[in-house]
């Protein structure tokens, strides 16, 4: 079943359109003239969009543009009554995915139907694909502090230097962390990311170092662990103040000898990776209670970055918006949301206790429900997942 928009000025059409494909199981919505389609595919995402090209106010062609400079990838079948070559040749050209002339053939209107809806769903999946194959990890923000974050980055990325990144949760940690792998002489090799507070305290030595089969009960075979995989290129430590104490040991020889041995063997592999750490506590505090090492503190923070939190750099918060609101709205394959001046100021008032997270979130929230655009009575009705 496919969500179809048919925009055409005669209402026998539309009728007689909207019938014969809802008896064939789609969905179907109607727009009298251009402006009225248009508007209905701002707040409406559609399968395929049937467009008569004759119409008064605004013609199909025009229309067809509009679909364009929206960025909306739905297919667009171009309908009329007076057909030429050269009308059909121009509405391919200017983005239509096919041309029919009145009166309807109405197999082969099916038969577009079904193709354009499944070029389509190619087309969105592709695009979600391309999105997470090729995307890049922005730092978003012309405040100082982050000026300064970038800053930082230039001249530490190119060094092997251990940087430790303090921060609290949701602020970009993770971020930093591949800005600084992607910017260093290690870029071309792997990036290994451990959460150290999610994995439980009997298994994260096999996890970082690896076993040999046999090693414990459910060693069936033998099995790298994250520092031999990330050898040649960079292992991301998050959380690292969730370390056990033991754990945090068996890091520290590996620091100083940059040599591991896995699990149930005497054999010492020779590795060579850059580690950075990433924590959202106060290892200082934590060194004071017996619950991390000191020794281990000053090998992971030769240098050390403090991402601000976002209510600390609420001046990015206009970038950050535009940036997601494009981010978002591509991946649900839809037009951006204009964001009115009051939600600036609206979504600039909020305490943002998840930080650059929790923005996500709300504004990915706003996207899917306002129709039209996310003004400052949005924010506010929406900013909470429990509002009403």
């Amino acid at each position: 079943m496919a969500k179809i928009l048919i925009i055409d000025d005669e209402r026998s059409i539309r009728n007689t359109l909207k019938d014969i494909l809802t008896y064939e199981s789609h969905d179907v919505d109607l727009a009298q003239d251009g402006f009225e389609g248009l508007e209905k595919i701002k707040e409406n995402k559609f399968d395929i969009i049937l467009c008569d090209i004759k119409m008064p106010k605004m013609d199909g062609l025009e229309v067809l543009g509009k679909i364009v400079e929206l960025g909306v990838d739905t297919p667009v079948v171009m309908i009329s009554g007076h057909g030429t070559v050269d009308t059909a040749v121009e509405a391919i050209k200017k983005g239509a995915y096919d041309f029919i002339e009145k009166p309807l053939d109405l197999n082969r209107l099916l038969v577009i139907i079904k193709n354009a809806t499944e070029k389509g769903r190619i087309v969105a999946e592709n695009k979600v694909l391309k999105h997470r194959i090729n995307r890049t990890y922005e730092m978003v923000g012309e405040s100082p502090a982050i000026k300064h974050i970038k800053e930082m980055i230039e001249r530490v990325a190119p060094t092997d230097a251990r940087v430790l990144i303090t921060g609290e949760n949701g602020t970009g940690k993770e971020l930093v962390s591949r800005w600084l792998h992607e910017k260093s002489n290690r870029a071309s090799g792997p990036f290994i990311e451990v959460n150290c507070a999610a994995i439980p305290s009997e298994l994260i030595e096999s996890e970082l170092f690896g076993h040999e089969k046999g090693a414990f009960t459910s060693a069936m075979k033998q099995q790298k662990g994250k520092f031999e995989a990330a050898n040649g290129g960079t292992i991301f430590l998050d959380e690292i103040g969730d370390m056990s104490l033991a754990a945090q040991a068996k890091v520290l020889r590996v620091l100083q000898e940059n040599k591991i041995s896995r699990v149930g063997s005497d054999k010492e592999i020779k590795i060579d990776v850059r580690v950075l750490a990433a924590t959202n506590k106060n290892l200082k505090e934590e060194i004071a209670a017996n619950r991390f090492r000191e020794d281990l503190y000053h090998r992971i923070s030769v240098i050390i970055i403090q991402v601000p939190s976002l209510k600390d750099r609420i001046e990015d918060i206009p970038l950050l918006a535009d940036y997601f609101n494009n981010q978002i709205s591509a991946e649900y394959n839809s037009a951006p949301k204009k964001i009115t001046d009051d939600a600036i100021e609206e979504l600039q008032k909020l305490p943002w206790t998840g930080n650059i997270r929790e923005f996500r979130n709300v504004l990915e929230r706003l996207i899917i429900l306002c129709p039209n655009e996310i003004t400052g009575r949005d924010v506010q009705m929406y900013s909470s997942p429990l509002s009403n």
